[in-house]
């Protein structure tokens, strides 16, 4: 179980802070939804739950453990918008093993089979890959870790329909093993397999169940101009 207590973000380089008090909590094998427009400090909560920034004030557990941004860096598996601008390997299996030199074919095997990519050779070209593919690249650069929170940024974005639902269908699957936090500026497709969901606005979080989510994306469609 994932728990954030008061978790506050204010650097001092700006004039008011970009998280305030936010409160969370997801349970293992849980998929939570944080929706909210550019700005409202979606990336920034991902990377203190990362371990690449660290939080003003107040605190995150997991289970019974407070957590350091040390233990948070272990415990996590990001993966950024547009994750495939970030690819560094020449091949599938350089990517893979970036920072891993250690790690068994099978271990690498297993990584793709489980993003729907061990049919495809591992003398592949990660930019020759569809978008579709490179995102589950990228889920599966942080899954051969063994994290046991995956943190997703606007997984979706950039990708045409088919693509997306693809994705949607992947991160349903993934939620039977971990636990997972997506942030997006548009709930879409992904509230359909949300288990909780919350709001983002101005750095202030609330918990809606999906149905509300769904209400109110809705409501933003019939009075959107």
């Amino acid at each position: 179980m994932l728990y954030l207590r008061d978790l506050t973000y204010h650097p001092p380089v700006c004039q008011y802070p970009i998280l305030k008090s936010v409160n969370l909590q997801i349970a293992p094998q849980q998929l939570g939804l944080v929706v909210g427009p550019s700005g409202s400090g979606k990336s920034t909560l991902l990377e203190i739950l990362a371990g690449l920034a660290e939080q003003t004030a107040g605190k995150v557990f997991w289970r019974e453990q407070e957590l350091t941004p040390l233990h948070l860096e272990q415990l996590s598996g990001l993966v950024f918008q547009f994750p495939e601008r970030h690819f560094c390997g020449s091949t599938l299996l350089e990517e893979l093993r970036l920072g891993h030199p250690e790690l068994t074919s099978d271990r690498i095997q297993s990584a793709l089979n489980e993003v729907g990519l061990g049919h495809l050779a591992l003398s592949t070209p990660p930019h020759s890959l569809s978008g579709g593919q490179q995102r589950r690249l990228a889920l599966a650069v942080q899954l051969i870790r063994q994290p046991h929170l995956l943190l997703l940024d606007e997984p979706t974005a950039g990708l045409d329909w088919s693509m997306r639902q693809q994705i949607v269908q992947l991160l349903n699957k993934l939620k039977n093993h971990w636990t997972l936090l997506v942030v997006s500026h548009d709930a879409g497709e992904l509230v359909e397999i949300a288990d909780c969901c919350w709001s983002l606005q101005h750095g202030e979080l609330t918990a809606l169940t999906p149905t509300e989510m769904k209400d109110k994306m809705v409501g933003a469609v019939a009075t959107s101009p």
